[in-house]
């Protein structure tokens, strides 16, 4: 029975990245693995889904039961996704028992790093066409998790360094 963690925290922390090389480093070592990546599944199983609070927490809602319905065939899964909302990260615990991992990074630094341009969008002027109104952190509501199993602060940690913790919390090699 595969166990379910999720990764929450702002776009550009690291969440996908770090769940990759986690998947990668625990294939090497002969686990089954699945990285359920919000971005994709925005695009497939969630693509009728707005940016509202009540969407955001049925998009995590269905990340959770998908998750579910694949512990049998993974001994770990993981589901990279903003989650912004504490409501959501509890859906996710009570619904697939995913334990939380908060993939955190200051606000600065993800505007300087802006790996999908989303910062510089949400920075425009407003009445600008390319303007982002709903950017998780900087225009709409990030609430800070209040109970993370592990914190993985990736403005202070490298990805070799964060993988390393993640590893050693999930299986103690």
């Amino acid at each position: 029975m595969g166990l379910i963690f999720q990764f929450c925290g702002l776009s550009g922390a690291g969440k996908t990245t770090l769940a990759n090389a986690l998947s990668n480093e625990l294939q090497a070592k002969g686990y089954r693995v699945k990285v359920i990546d919000g971005d994709v599944y925005r695009q497939t199983l969630c693509k009728d889904l707005g940016f509202s609070k009540a969407d955001r927490i049925e998009n995590v809602r269905r990340l959770g039961v998908f998750a579910a319905s694949q512990r049998e065939d993974f001994d770990f899964i993981f589901i990279a996704v903003i989650n912004p909302y504490e409501e959501g990260r509890e859906v996710l615990g009570l619904s697939c028992n995913a334990k939380l991992v908060w993939i955190k990074c200051d606000i600065e630094v993800l505007i300087k790093r802006d790996t999908k341009g989303l910062y510089q969008k949400a920075l425009l002027p407003d009445g600008h066409p390319n303007k982002i109104y709903n950017l998780t952190g900087l225009n709409d509501v990030f609430e800070i998790p209040v109970a993370a199993d592990l914190v993985i602060d990736t403005d202070l940690l490298s990805i070799e360094d964060s993988l390393c913790v993640a590893v050693d919390f999930m299986i103690g090699d």
